[in-house]
């Protein structure tokens, strides 16, 4: 058989697996797979980066848009403890990556050599699962096991340390020739009739949803079930994504700057179905609309890892079983909560309507605007801040769209975001917003877009304030602003630097040009929204929360 070296063996199995793109910053500690990836363009391409954070962030929007584990390829040391925060958002996003790491030579280990570390201790509790490649002939062992590590159960992020002599070691070790096909976990029939009884004996029942690996099948077949038996359903933070918003059981999503009505429904309800996620601190507002070990709801957590359910919340029923076998295993139940479910439906769309806003653009206006305007298919994408709250509070996402956005909440996550969704599928049209903070944590992404022709469209709402750490100081420290104000650069400038189109958008009545033309641009787009500072939430403004606290401090 043919003799090849560790990066030629890893790459063909990759590419075996599925591997489409792989995201990343050249290092000398793998250049043997950067000499593999010369005979693969076009099957397995490279993603040229700018910072590995950048490139870790590509391969987690990946995994979450796709399902596909996103392939991330960084040198050793400081390469990937900058992609460190890619590694813990796909964690706590639940969604595939896997991250290949250079290594230093297996002569050399244990010594503190040049850009060490040891992986297994440092990404042991952020990664799902993290391995070092000893010996070439493991590459397509360890390779075929990470992916299905990625993969299955609940998904995450697995990291693999690629020493650099084992890489240019030769073997005759024949790479992967396909994916294992693992059938979904699906519930017994027994769990289902349980789980139908106590559905049917509930008053209140509510449906709270998430995750990344739905098919269209099951999210179908989900959907079916919920306005069949007429249930109130919810997503968890930051995946609205995942269920038809303009289904009329749809209530909203429990997350960061949750809205009153679905604080009570999660209070109210007498019995939760939670499927296919994990109970978070911001879906569960700091646990305490649930009380652990025993909530005061019955709960029914339905979902493909064992060790997901259980771990916070003790259900009333535990079904281990993936999400789409689940759905497609559901039958309609009858109940008089009726009433339960359209006040709910009634309060979400009341949730869209907002006072008009202390500030020269105005962002309910311009929410408005992009509902009618972004096609069904539309992806938005975000970082961390409280700009967030007009995408994932203001935009209702039908069937076809998707929503990229970290629930660990790291800044800089939305414009990589975007360039990883463009480069999935170039004909989509994807919009990211970004809090000008946020912005400039990435922004050198800008040449990544714009050297792959990957350029999204870009809402950077500028407010000259880090907004969420301002708002927590006027609240605990009023009228004290420390650290959280900024001087920018000229970005529609810096946008134009890279190829974007780019301009300056003044007053509400201007956007809706400027966002034609940024449609029409074939270089991508970024729209520098002048935001005042006082418009740092929907409904109060930073001179009423100041106000408010220096009021109670009396």
């Amino acid at each position: 058989m043919a003799q090849r070296n560790g990066g030629q063996l890893l790459v063909e199995s990759l590419r075996a697996l599925g591997a489409t793109k792989a995201f990343g910053i050249p290092g000398e500690s793998y250049l043997a797979v950067l000499d593999a990836l010369h005979d693969t363009r076009g099957k397995l391409d490279f993603i040229l980066c700018r910072n590995e954070g950048g490139a870790a962030f590509m391969a987690a929007a990946w995994g979450k848009l796709t399902g596909s584990p996103g392939i991330c390829l960084v040198t050793r040391g400081p390469g990937v403890t900058n992609a460190s925060i890619g590694i813990h958002t796909a964690m706590q996003d639940s969604a595939p990556m896997l991250i290949f790491v250079g290594q230093v030579g297996t002569d050399m280990r244990g010594r503190e050599a040049f850009q060490e570390i040891d992986y297994r201790a440092v990404f042991g509790s952020m990664a799902k699962w993290a391995v070092e490649i000893d010996r070439v002939e493991r590459i397509p062992e360890i390779t075929a096991r990470a992916w299905k590590t990625a993969t299955t159960g609940r998904p995450g992020p697995v990291v693999i340390a690629l020493p650099e002599d084992m890489l240019t070691d030769l073997t005759d070790t024949p790479p992967l020739t396909g994916p294992a096909e693992i059938a979904e976990p699906a519930p017994s029939p027994a769990a289902m009739e349980k789980a139908r009884a106590m559905l049917s004996q509930a008053k209140r029942p509510l449906i709270l949803l998430g995750g990344c690996n739905w098919t269209d099948a099951g999210r179908a077949a989900f959907q079916a079930f919920a306005e069949a038996s007429d249930i109130p359903a919810i997503a968890v933070f930051r995946f609205q994504d995942r269920f038809d918003n303009f289904s009329p059981v749809f209530c909203g999503e429990a997350g960061v700057g949750m809205p009153p009505h679905v604080r009570k429904l999660l209070s109210d309800a007498d019995l939760i179905l939670a499927v296919n996620i994990r109970f978070g601190e911001m879906t569960t507002d700091g646990y305490s609309l649930l009380s652990a070990p025993q909530a005061k709801q019955k709960l029914i957590h339905v979902h493909g890892s064992d060790l997901e359910i259980g771990k916070i919340y003790q259900p009333d029923l535990g079904i281990q079983a993936g999400p789409n076998e689940f759905a497609a295993a559901l039958r309609p139940v009858t109940g008089d909560w009726a009433e339960w479910r359209a006040t709910g439906r009634a309060a979400y769309e009341a949730s869209f309507a907002a006072p008009d806003q202390p500030s020269p653009v105005d962002m309910v206006k311009v929410m408005a605007h992009l509902r009618d305007r972004l096609p069904d298919d539309v992806v938005l994408t975000n970082g961390a801040g409280n700009f967030t709250v007009w995408p994932n509070k203001f935009f209702k996402f039908g069937p076809r769209a998707r929503l990229l956005a970290p629930q660990s909440g790291a800044m800089g996550y939305g414009l990589p975001a975007a360039i990883a969704a463009r480069i999935s599928d170039p004909d989509r049209v994807v919009v990211c917003f970004a809090g000008d903070g946020d912005f400039q944590m990435n922004c050198t992404e800008l040449a990544t877009a714009m050297q792959h022709g990957a350029q999204p469209i870009v809402l950077l709402l500028n407010n000259g304030i880090y907004g969420t750490i301002r708002a927590h100081q006027e609240r605990n420290y009023p009228d004290r602003v420390s650290g959280t104000t900024m001087i920018n650069p000229d970005f529609s400038a810096l946008a134009r630097a890279y190829g974007f189109h780019a301009e300056r958008v003044e007053r509400t009545e201007d956007f809706a040009d400027a966002f034609d033309r940024a449609m029409a641009s074939d270089s991508g787009a970024l729209l520098d929204l002048n935001i005042s500072p006082e418009a740092l939430t929907p409904r109060q403004t930073l001179s009423q929360m100041r106000d408010a606290a220096l009021s109670k401090r009396g």
